[in-house]
């Protein structure tokens, strides 16, 4: 990854490595935490977790007025600790996973894209991480 321009987020989740895992990586559940808002949600996710092959999500505001799909092509999987992958536009994104005592860390750096002001980028990106965060402590609970 190129350190010209990127932007960070991360969070830590109450949850194993293991389930932060699943919940990354699993399509039925990459549709229940994938939107930045309330307003969007994700109607289709395909993710073919190896090198040199490809995920693809559906993003769609709920009101039907846009639609976009956010894919790219995995370069690099280290199961429970690292993807990198390059987005169908170019740009790479890294996404590392640690484990704090019972707790897991991601931290998601990627670079920017050059439409949108940085902060809103960052933004978006963090509330989607969040939300993630959300979904993935719920499901911890469940299955406790």
């Amino acid at each position: 990854m190129k350190e010209e321009m990127t932007i960070t987020v991360q969070t830590t989740i109450d949850a194993p490595i293991e389930k932060v895992w699943k919940c990354w990586t699993t399509p039925e559940h990459i549709l229940k935490w994938n939107t930045a808002s309330d307003t969007w949600h994700t109607i289709r996710a395909e993710n073919d977790l190896r090198v040199c092959r490809k995920f693809s999500y559906r993003m769609e505001a709920k009101n039907g007025s846009f639609g976009f799909d956010f894919e790219g092509t995995y370069n690099k999987i280290l199961n429970d600790e690292l993807i990198i992958y390059t987005l169908a536009d170019g740009r790479s994104v890294k996404v590392e996973f640690s484990t704090l005592n019972d707790k897991t860390s991601i931290v998601e750096t990627f670079e920017p894209e050059g439409e949108n002001p940085v902060e809103l980028q960052r933004g978006g990106w963090l509330a989607i991480l969040n939300n993630f965060k959300k979904y993935t402590e719920q499901q911890n609970k469940i299955d406790l």
